[in-house]
Order: C-alpha cells, then sequence, then structure tokens
C-alpha cells in the first residue's frame, strides 16, 4: 500500500464538512487518504442525553473515543463507563457497544477510527438523510458494505435504561 504524503494541516472548530447522522453529529477532520488509510478522525457533537446508535459492531476497526466536553457514557458489552473530558474509550473491533451523552449538557468525542474507512459510511448516511430517514433497505445495504452489524430493537431497552432520548436535530 502506497503511504499518501500530507501537507501540514490545522483545522479551527468549524473547519471540515459536517452533517447530521440522525441523533448526532459528525464532523470530518482527517480522512484516510490523508493518513494513508491507517486511521481517520471525527467530531461527534451530541445533544443533552442523546443516545448516538442502537446497539452495534464493527467488523473490521476499532474506535477510540477522545471526550472533549460533557459526559459520554458507553455501554461496552457488558460493561458500562462513563467518560469525561481527558478520558478516552477504548471500543474494540467485534464488540457490541454504542455510546450516548450522559448527561444535560452537550458532549463531544474526538473519534479515532483504525483502520481508516469508515469515515466513508457516515457520508454516505449523511447522503441518506441520516440513519433515522434512511430507507430500510438502503441502510441494511450501507451497513453490510462496511461491516457493521446493528441491533435497532435495542433501541427502547437502551433509552430506558440509561434516561436518553433520540434527537430530531
Amino acid at each position: 500500500m502506497a503511504t499518501t504524503t500530507t501537507t501540514t494541516k490545522v483545522m479551527g472548530p468549524r473547519d471540515g464538512k459536517a452533517g447530521f447522522l440522525g441523533s448526532i453529529g459528525v464532523r470530518f477532520m482527517i480522512d484516510g487518504a490523508e493518513a494513508g488509510e491507517r486511521f481517520s478522525l471525527v467530531e461527534h457533537p451530541m445533544g443533552p442525553r442523546a443516545l448516538a446508535a442502537p446497539l452495534h459492531r464493527h467488523t473490521r476497526e476499532d474506535e477510540y473515543s477522545y471526550v472533549t466536553e460533557g459526559r459520554v457514557g458507553a455501554l461496552l458489552g457488558d460493561d458500562v463507563v462513563i467518560g469525561e473530558p481527558g478520558d478516552l474509550i477504548y471500543k474494540p473491533r467485534d464488540q457490541w457497544h454504542t455510546f450516548w451523552n450522559a448527561g444535560d449538557e452537550p458532549a463531544r468525542i474526538l473519534e479515532i477510527i483504525s483502520p481508516a474507512g469508515f469515515e466513508q459510511y457516515f457520508a454516505e448516511l449523511i447522503d441518506l438523510g441520516g440513519g433515522r430517514a434512511a430507507a430500510p433497505g438502503a441502510l441494511a445495504e450501507l451497513s453490510e458494505r462496511y461491516g457493521l452489524e446493528t441491533d435497532p430493537g435495542s433501541i427502547p431497552g437502551l433509552i430506558e435504561r440509561f434516561g436518553l432520548r433520540v434527537p430530531t436535530r
């Protein structure tokens, strides 16, 4: 695999393409091409008590969530953790997990995805109108292409268990 050489990059807090995934936001900061496909970096802003996604697992990549604002909860297998600014939450591939804003104020994480590639799932999901607006068949095909397994039936239990909501924007 050829390594792409990039120039120095500084991103301000409002730089980069951004979109809404259906329950949380995404801002694209470093894509795989910029990092030789070794990793990508996105930012996920989350409204108060927002559930980010149903239980899901990635078959191809690991995720590292660095909390920059607020309190972020995560269910990792059977373990529940809460991260605060400066904490890193590791979500290994093949582990069922989800995450959410565990507080009543906005939360934000930087998400390192390794290896790169899954950031394109987010870009395509935005094009479909987000996870809640996408046609079920299109969402299933997208998930399959990116090696993502989801359990949409987990949403009501997660909302009840952790006192969450699914925001509309």
